[in-house]
């Protein structure tokens, strides 16, 4: 009840979807889109990548890279700081903060930062991080897919 879930997603304007997880059975194109399908409108979409952490507690305020990918620089720099002092507000110091292992993430920066004795009281390194775990991932399992539910698309600029 004490985890922080991390994660990011990338957006573009046509809306969400991911290619490798985003799949329906059907015999063709106008069935998989009566079924839910979404087609890409643009050839080359404006994206725009969207990070925050979810919890028993709540949601951290999402942070919006517009402009640029997320690097173990920037993640260290704009989100770790959001993520320890939402964990705090909520948990006082007893919390485990959880991210999945992407190049940010597990960048050696980044985990010598997890363990600095300022920042977070516990977090699952990326050596014992079960990487396709529903329970341990629930942003990428759940969460991000109703988000993008919620989102008029075509109010997005």
């Amino acid at each position: 009840m004490k985890i922080l879930f991390s994660d990011e997603k990338m957006f573009d304007l046509d809306g969400m979807y991911n290619t490798q997880n985003d799949v329906i059975w059907a015999i063709n194109r106008a069935q998989a889109d009566d079924k839910g399908g979404i087609k890409q409108k643009q050839k080359f979409p404006q994206k725009v990548m969207v990070w925050f952490d979810v919890c028993s507690k709540g949601v951290t305020p999402l942070i919006i890279f517009d402009e640029e990918t997320l690097n173990h620089e920037r993640y260290i720099k704009k989100v770790l700081p959001v993520a320890k002092k939402y964990g705090n507000k909520v948990f006082g110091n007893d919390w485990t903060f959880q991210q999945d292992n992407s190049k940010p993430h597990i960048h050696r920066l980044t985990q010598q930062w997890y363990k600095g004795k300022d920042n977070f009281p516990n977090f699952i390194d990326k050596d014992h991080w079960p990487p396709n775990s529903p329970d341990l991932n629930p942003l990428g399992y759940c969460i991000w897919n109703e988000f993008v539910h919620q989102m008029n698309w075509n109010k997005v600029k």
